[in-house]
């Protein structure tokens, strides 16, 4: 038996077998950063804090629990390390031990339109994203079950919002390689996508959606009871449809293979065909009575999330949209319309929630893993540079504060800052996004796949720093560790770009590029 984890020594210290703790700490890789930055901030939010709500984990034992299950991360950049850290401490906030397993919550106090124990399905692609990394599956594993075998039991509430769920267990399996959790959710996965082609899916293969459903209500191009055929959950269908393929493929599952991989093929095909606006260079939506929107939205980046687009010049010219300040760029982060556009900011100002214009952490989640994949995976860029997505991602890191002080809310004015719903209980530690995935994918590039390869791509702009590390990564079952050292003299492993996997590099580079590296069988 291998003894490779933190949370495993920490299990042995308290059923009190130190001494074997002892002798687990001797096997055990040593780190290469310490606890020292997290438990440090996790002081400081816990003295900002008034703790109105407690789950699972309470403030005091925060910097123990998190210190035990989540990468270190540590960088030059102080802004980008506290946030990194201050949403963890936030997302350990919404989870909760109940009967029916572990959940994690959307808003910290309780509101009318959630389901069992509070749960909300709107973000739960985010919540999976984030919380894979943890270093115990179980948290992810047992939420995901309770969505697929529980709530669709009682209060059927997983429908209630568009999702990427599919997408998200595979992106699981990617990171712990947990096969019997893809056999055993598999056919349930199955029938939940074909109950969403019984609820939404029309005549000609493409999906309608209220735009309340996708989470995005008050938009220029939606409507609570307008059945648009959306970017949204087109997208999230041939991400769905994609993962299922690749999971019937990982189970020998050869019939449903070959079915999804039609699925995804076909929702490509359809989605380029019918949501592209040529003349605008942008995804956009289709209204139900037929012609597409007027105006360019946020969420016609989220295709790129699931790597949708194909790999041609005229697709990636809609990307020069998210830095012309007439389009999505503004001083507090990406607006969720185009700054140009005669119905900005007039749809749900002043009540309601407002995705037209406004700036949320949802959408800019979604469109920062597009822009990495845009990045990584293609060779059609249109001007977009790892210093833009440098820059849009510590914009939004910046945004994480109200009064000088840390914060994460629902939504933002995009000149000022303002939190739209700040003074609104229910807006604190909004678990609504993303944020701790896009550094460990996006800055450092960590890629999961499913082979036995490490593969880091880091978009580290060049120059822009002399050393980070992102250090126990819980990945495959070993603990992996991403350094850049320019100097070599930060961490005394050599200069470079450096993987280490239990402790023991495995691969090397000279510069912030991609780098490969097989793990040791």
């Amino acid at each position: 038996m291998q003894l490779r984890t933190k949370p495993f020594l920490f299990l042995l210290s308290l059923l009190g077998l130190t001494g074997l703790a002892e002798v687990a700490a001797q096997q055990a890789p040593a780190s290469v950063l310490t606890a020292e930055h997290l438990r440090a901030s996790v002081a400081r939010f816990n003295a900002l804090d008034q703790e109105d709500v407690i789950n699972l984990v309470p403030n005091a034992q925060a910097a123990d629990w998190l210190a035990q299950q989540v990468p270190l991360f540590e960088c030059p950049d102080s802004a980008l390390q506290e946030t990194y850290y201050y949403r963890w401490w936030t997302y350990r906030k919404h989870l909760k031990q109940t009967p029916d397993g572990f959940v994690f919550t959307e808003f910290i106090t309780p509101m009318k339109h959630a389901g069992l124990h509070n749960t909300i399905s709107s973000a739960l692609g985010h919540h999976l994203n984030e919380g894979r990394w943890l270093h115990d599956p179980q948290f992810t594993e047992q939420y995901t079950r309770f969505w697929l075998n529980v709530d669709s039991k009682k209060t059927k509430k997983l429908h209630a919002f568009s999702s990427w769920l599919q997408d998200a267990v595979y992106s699981m399996y990617l990171v712990s390689q947990n096969q019997a959790l893809v056999q055993e959710l598999l056919p349930v996965l199955s029938a939940d996508y074909r109950q969403w082609e019984a609820e939404k899916m029309l005549p000609n293969g493409l999906f309608w959606q209220f735009d309340v459903r996708d989470a995005m209500e008050e938009s220029i191009s939606g409507g609570r009871k307008a059945k648009n055929i959306r970017p949204t959950i087109n997208s999230y269908m041939y991400g769905n449809a994609t993962a299922m393929a690749a999971m019937a493929k990982l189970t020998k599952t050869d019939s449903l293979e070959r079915k999804y991989a039609r699925k995804a093929k076909q929702a490509r095909a359809d989605v380029q065909r019918t949501l592209w606006d040529d003349k605008a260079s942008f995804f956009k939506v289709q209204y139900e009575k037929g012609g597409l929107c007027e105006a360019r939205e946020e969420l016609g980046y989220i295709p790129w999330y699931f790597s949708l687009p194909a790999d041609k010049a005229k697709y990636a010219k809609q990307w020069e949209q998210l830095t012309d300040p007439a389009g999505f760029q503004a001083p507090w982060g990406i607006t969720t319309a185009e700054r140009r556009a005669p119905g900005f900011r007039t749809h749900g100002s002043g009540h309601g929630c407002e995705w037209d214009g406004a700036v949320w952490p949802y959408a800019t989640t979604q469109t920062l893993k597009g822009l990495a994949n845009l990045l990584t995976q293609y060779k059609h860029h249109d001007g977009m540079s790892p210093q833009v997505y440098y820059a849009e991602l510590r914009k939004y890191t910046l945004s994480h504060q109200k009064n000088g002080v840390p914060y994460l809310g629902e939504y933002q004015d995009e000149k000022n800052g303002e939190w739209l719903k700040g003074d609104n209980p229910r807006s604190s530690y909004y678990n609504h996004s993303g944020f701790a995935d896009l550094i460990i994918t996006g800055l450092v590039g960590l890629k999961p796949r499913a082979d036995n390869v490490v593969e880091v791509f880091p978009l580290v702009p060049t120059g822009q720093w002399d050393y980070f590390c992102l250090d126990q990564v819980r990945y495959h079952g070993r603990m992996i560790s991403v350094i850049w050292d320019k100097t070599g003299t930060k961490y005394g492993k050599g200069q470079g770009l450096r993987i280490l996997a239990d402790g023991k590099e495995i691969g090397r580079a000279s510069e912030l590029k991609r780098l490969t590296a097989k793990l040791p069988g």
